[in-house]
């Protein structure tokens, strides 16, 4: 837990110093600058959690059905893959957003408070406690189901609010 920790405030604090720079170059009226900005913007929208969530849960799926050596192959090649890729691109948003608070933009810091970025905690979670799942064959069982729901929910479900 505290590699992910760090490594989420590593990402924030680079990519807010990335942002940093790129609205004081536009500030400034330079055209790079607004490039910056639209670049990095580009990455921060909590919509993206959405398809990771579903294939997250359905590499999840797959270890709590898979012998030992086969689910390891999934959870290094697969989940850990997925959790640092969330990991890196909520502390890109994050880092984007703490820039635009920075430099004045205050309503920036809301858009924290999207409902979508519940999938990422869900990942995150999930990743924390998958090796106590996968030891009793209860909860294997049960969250086989619950990760079955949440695959093809993340998949097909439209999410609209």
């Amino acid at each position: 837990m505290s590699k992910a920790l760090a490594s989420f405030a590593l990402v924030t604090v680079l990519t807010a110093l990335l942002m940093a720079l790129s609205l004081a170059v536009a500030r400034h009226g330079y055209p790079y600058g607004a490039i910056g900005v639209r670049r990095l913007d580009g990455i921060a929208d909590a919509g993206t959690f959405i398809p990771l969530a579903s294939v997250y849960f359905f590499s999840a799926l797959l270890m709590m059905i898979l012998p030992i050596r086969a689910a390891s192959i999934v959870l290094t090649h697969a989940a850990d893959a997925l959790f640092w890729t969330v990991i890196v691109l909520f502390a890109a948003i994050f880092g984007c957003l703490a820039a635009r608070w920075a430099f004045g933009q205050g309503s920036a810091v809301w858009a924290l408070l999207n409902w979508r970025f519940l999938f990422a905690a869900a990942i995150v979670g999930c990743h924390f406690v998958l090796n106590e799942l996968r030891r009793n064959v209860l909860l294997r069982s049960l969250f086989f189901v619950v990760f079955a729901a949440a695959t093809l929910a993340c998949l097909f479900w439209s999410f609209t609010l």
